[in-house]
């Protein structure tokens, strides 16, 4: 195991440390006040406001040479001097007055200054000082925003904290130029600028985290809690140092450090909820941190997180197709439903997490970390279905794309527990040294893992006898059904057993990294210049394990011993009643041994769904990093080399499993050059020339074949309609070439209009192509329909417009309000090299043309409150090759939410929220919305709670 590797080395980080701690007694440790005079060498620095809490992104600059640096996100600075004597060091930061502070340099020694901001009283309006959680949140956020190098945003923990938002997911929607795609209702995946969600990356602290699915490298963010986090950050443009996979931008979720406080420090929070369509949320958290040891040189830190939600929504599902069988008169050439499924869920969604973090610093020269995360949720799910299965019968005349009739069609009725667990750790070993000459070296040891399994994926299927059914979808948000104009679907007498079946998958992945930095102060021609230097090496593996069986000899017995006295409602639909869960998983229990036999084993799908695969990643890059009078300059070149293989197992027409296997390596180069320019101190443009990479997701590039077969009944004629889910050996990773523009004005007291201008020149990007009618041997019938991830070529483009600002200028009461407010518009396009229906351009996959957040706040008198409001347009989520009117999109949707707080000033606080209270549904469609395929609701939630802080 690859833990193992990190723990044998887990000391080195720290061989130096005894050497380094007496080479440096000598350092001065003092703190002094703003206005004091010290003395030293390299300057070790920490900006904090009046209360002690660090400053990030503080601008810190040292008059009269124009050397310029920005605090951590701990608010801490190291500043390299080149001659004896006194500096003046100006410090500014959005929301609070500018300070200076003058420090006497003296060759060999080392110095440790503190700066505070707004410990005096503000003398104008431009110095006013912003207090309060949302403003404080707002000027954290906009001052790492205004002093980066490359594009990005930020969102802290206080302004996480002030929106109805439980996970990392919900969080990033309201960040300009990210939307986010929701599983019943609740935020996953992030598509950051319009791009797929597989183009971004994610880490918690610098560790990678590797995906759970399957299926795709995007990570399902609804594991990761929000409130353990101290701050999101969203690169859009990447710098050399980071990694290159990360076309659409790098998200960095960073955690808690004890030296945040450096003291004793306990927060929480906890509270409930009540849901519009049933059950109910408790989520509680706490936060205990504190430096402790000889000069407090040590510090530990450990939160905790929990919620459980519960929820029962509506949801009605159609599938459609298109009839392309000429001996079908009643059907060709239309579209027309092969069935009709109404969902009626429970299902419960439990989140755990906890971060970690020992750390120790010695001197101010260094320190060393250990730092790890652990988020866990499960999902446990109860779904009652009713289905409308017209497939099993014949279409009769008559049919048009709105409405049908067939005969021997059937009802079912079933139910499905199925339960998901997902897993995400990491681990994060480091250290990081200063030298004499402000040159910095830093080394992280890392390991992550993820571990997707299903539990419970059970479902026992009842049927009835042979039906006429008939629909109108005409209205689409409100079709009729036949079977609901009488009371027979109701009859439990009316139904027989059909099969049980259970299905289990387990993905596994890890990774281990080593990583090291070096960089460098430096004079070339005269010039101030920042050089670094760095390596990295990472070695993922992936196991991915499925297992199907389908029993339909091992009877459950009449569903009339089966049924409970739950009503089932959906909609406006009476279901009947309910399944029994304590009586089916009983009945699961009692069968399993024999349902899960090899008798009942699904083969070959069990064995070809399989996969494996490891990638390992080298990477170098150099930077230089200058100022050229009142522009920084940052300029550098990446280079990765990736080893990839991956292995599983075909089928032939003679039903022979053969193992087979992909090995493939390539080195691709990342040129970067990035532009911030200074046109005033408030007016900032920006200028980026990057390249990225999106590797293919593992299940589609290993040689893997998942295939189904399965008897439908079309005309009266029942064939074998056989469906293929395979890889793709030769494909190719996708490849970005960008173009960022930008310019921010950042308004005093707090505040930025800015508009951001993106181009993508995407080559090889992957997309996902269903075909139907594909030559393929082992079906019976020589085809099959086929879905396969190939390359196209495209591009991505876009402008991001954004205006956050306190309204402090209005008189009185009012100079509480503030205003956020973010509108992106995208347009994306790719373009095949074969013609699939008359088409060669789509529509990018994931990309909505517009994103656009909208909110209001106030705060004053302890008072906070925020009504938010957050929409994206529709999206394209599949293509369907062959029928065009098949694609599958998701039609565009806005929630509207509401927080409130009132803070008693003695560290407790009330608050509470309330979510959708527009009660949005969501829909997806084939082609046109008439065609609905997917109608869910989820209702609002109200939220109260409290939190406290010592």
């Amino acid at each position: 195991m690859k833990l193992n590797l990190l723990m044998s080395a887990a000391l080195a980080p720290l061989i130096l440390a005894p050497m380094t701690v007496a080479a440096h007694a000598e350092t001065a440790a003092a703190t002094v006040a703003a206005s004091s005079v010290v003395a030293g060498d390299v300057i070790f620095g920490r900006v904090t406001n009046a209360s002690g809490a660090p400053l990030p992104g503080a601008e810190v600059l040292v008059r009269g040479s124009g050397q310029r640096i920005v605090a951590d996100g701990h608010g801490e600075f190291t500043l390299p001097t080149s001659a004896a004597g006194s500096v003046v060091l100006d410090v500014r930061y959005l929301g609070l007055p500018s300070a200076s502070q003058t420090v006497v340099t003296t060759p060999g020694q080392d110095v440790n200054v503190s700066i505070v901001l707004g410990a005096a009283t503000a003398t104008d309006v431009a110095d006013v000082i912003v207090t309060g959680v949302i403003t404080d949140g707002v000027a954290r956020s906009l001052n790492q925003q205004k002093n980066a190098e490359g594009t990005v945003n930020v969102l802290s923990a206080d302004a996480i904290g002030r929106y109805p938002d439980p996970n990392v997911a919900e969080s990033l929607q309201r960040v300009q130029g990210i939307a986010i795609q929701r599983d019943q209702g609740e935020g996953r995946y992030i598509n950051v600028r319009g791009a797929p969600s597989s183009f971004t990356a994610v880490s918690v602290d610098g560790v990678a985290v590797p995906a759970v699915s399957p299926t795709t490298r995007a990570v399902d963010l609804d594991t990761l809690p929000s409130d353990i986090v101290s701050s999101v950050e969203v690169s859009k443009t990447l710098r050399p140092s980071q990694d290159a996979d990360s076309i659409a931008g790098a998200v960095d979720i960073k955690t808690r450090s004890p030296f945040d406080k450096r003291r004793l420090a306990i927060s929480g929070y906890a509270g409930g909820s009540y849901n519009d369509y049933g059950g109910s949320d408790t989520r509680a958290g706490a936060t205990v941190s504190n430096v402790f040891g000889p000069d407090q040189t040590f510090g530990a830190l450990l939160s905790l997180s929990f919620s459980e939600t519960n929820r029962r929504p509506d949801n009605v599902e159609n599938a459609w197709t298109l009839g392309e069988d000429a001996k079908v008169a009643a059907t060709l050439g239309r579209y027309y439903l092969e069935e009709t499924l109404f969902k009626d869920y429970e299902t419960k969604r439990t989140r755990k997490a906890a971060t970690g973090a020992l750390e120790w610093r010695p001197s101010d020269q260094l320190r060393a970390w250990l730092r790890g995360s652990f988020a866990e949720f499960n999902d446990d799910e109860y779904r009652d279905t009713l289905r409308f299965t017209y497939s099993d019968g014949k279409p009769q005349a008559g049919l048009t794309d709105q409405a049908g009739e067939f005969t021997g069609a059937r009802i079912y009725k079933a139910l499905r527990h199925r339960e998901q667990n997902n897993q995400i750790s990491t681990l994060n070993l480091g250290g990081e040294y200063t030298f004499g000459n402000g040159a910095v070296w830093d080394a992280t040891l890392a390991w992550a893992r993820s571990e997707q399994t299903y539990p419970h994926r059970d479902e026992l299927v009842y049927r009835s006898g042979s039906q006429t059914l008939r629909y109108d979808t005409t209205d689409h948000y409100a079709p009729t059904y036949s079977p609901f104009s009488s009371d027979a679907y109701l009859n439990p007498a009316n139904y027989s057993f059909r099969e049980n079946s259970f299905r289990s998958n387990t993905t596994e992945q890890e990774d281990v990294s080593f990583k090291t930095n070096y960089e460098l102060p430096t004079v070339i021609g005269g010039r101030d210049v920042t050089l670094k230097f760095g390596a990295k090496y990472s070695s993922r593996d992936v196991a991915a394990d499925e297992e199907r069986f389908r029993d339909r000899d091992n009877s459950a017995g009449a569903l009339t011993a089966l049924m409970s006295d739950r009503r089932s409602q959906n909609y406006g639909y009476n279901l009947g009643f309910k399944l029994d869960h304590g009586l089916v998983d009983d009945y699961f229990a009692r069968i399993a041994s024999v349902s899960k036999g090899a008798n009942y084993r699904r083969t070959p799908q069990s064995i070809t769904a399989d996969y494996t695969a490891n990638e390992d990643i080298l990477a170098g890059y150099g930077q230089a990093r200058f100022d050229v009078g009142a522009t920084n300059v940052l300029i550098g070149l990446r280079v990765e080399k990736t080893d990839f293989e991956g292995a599983a197992t075909s089928v032939s027409a003679a039903n022979v499993l053969t193992p087979v296997s992909v090995s493939r390596d390539q080195t691709d180069f990342f040129p970067n050059l990035t532009l911030r320019h200074s046109f005033s101190e408030n007016l900032i443009g920006r200028f980026a020339l990057t390249r990225a990479i999106s590797r293919p997701d593992y299940a589609d590039v290993v040689p893997r074949l998942l295939e189904t077969s399965e008897n439908v009944t079309e005309g009266g004629v029942t064939r074998v309609k056989t469906t293929v889910s395979r890889g793709n050996p030769d494909l190719k990773a996708a490849l970005s070439n960008n173009v960022d523009l930008g310019l921010e004005y950042y308004l005093r007291p707090l505040g930025v209009i800015s508009a951001n201008a993106f181009y993508k020149d995407l080559s090889d990007y992957r997309f996902t192509l269903v075909t139907a009618g594909v030559p393929y041997q082992p079906a019976p019938s020589g085809f099959a329909e086929v879905t396969e991830a190939k390359n196209a070529d495209g591009h991505l483009a876009g402008i991001e417009l954004n205006w956050q600002q306190t309204f402090d200028f209005l008189p009185g009461w009012a100079s509480g309000f503030g205003v956020f407010a973010n509108y992106t518009l995208t347009d994306a396009r790719i373009k095949t090299a074969a013609t699939y229906a008359g088409r060669n351009s789509f529509t990018l996959p994931g990309q909505s043309d517009t994103t656009y957040n909208a909110a209001l706040f106030y705060e004053r008198y302890g008072f906070s409150a925020r009504v938010s409001y957050t929409h994206r347009s529709d999206f394209l989520e599949a293509i369907d090759a062959t029928r065009p009117g098949l694609d599958l999109w998701v039609e565009g949707r806005g929630q509207l939410d509401v927080t409130a707080s009132y803070d008693f000033g003695n560290g407790v606080e009330l608050f509470g929220e309330a979510k959708n209270l527009t009660d949005s549904a969501g829909v997806r469609y084939y082609g046109v919305k008439e065609r609905t395929y997917e109608y869910e609701k989820f209702g609002y939630n109200v939220f109260v709670g409290v939190r406290f802080k010592l």
